[in-house]
């Protein structure tokens, strides 16, 4: 056997073996049950946006009107900011911890190292 005919063989056991671990991918329920929470919470990510411009403009008005930020809104504001960090993480497959409301609290303040 030459070298080419070698190569050739080689290739066809790897291309064998690909073919094998792709329907075995795409079988996995893991990979659609990773696919369904991330659906959901890209959804959930929306929501914290909508949420998170609230948060700016009413802490915004708050200064005008009074002069110093409202401390309420600044503690929502840094558990939206964590909130958005952990999706994130989960969302370009950096964790594996479902943020907020499946497998993390709800964040109390800025992201753990």
């Amino acid at each position: 056997m030459n070298h080419n005919e070698q190569n050739s063989d080689s290739e066809q056991q790897d291309g064998h073996k690909s073919k094998e671990s792709f329907i075995s991918n795409i079988k996995s329920r893991s990979s659609w049950l990773r696919l369904f929470f991330m659906l959901v919470v890209v959804l959930l990510y929306g929501i914290s946006r909508i949420v998170t411009g609230a948060v700016v403009v009413l802490q915004f008005f708050w200064i005008l009107f009074t002069g110093d930020t409202n401390i309420k809104l600044r503690g929502l504001g840094q558990a939206l900011a964590t909130y958005t960090y952990q999706i994130i993480l989960y969302l370009t497959f950096n964790s594996e911890q479902r943020p907020f409301p499946f497998e993390l609290n709800w964040p109390a303040g800025p992201p753990s190292s």
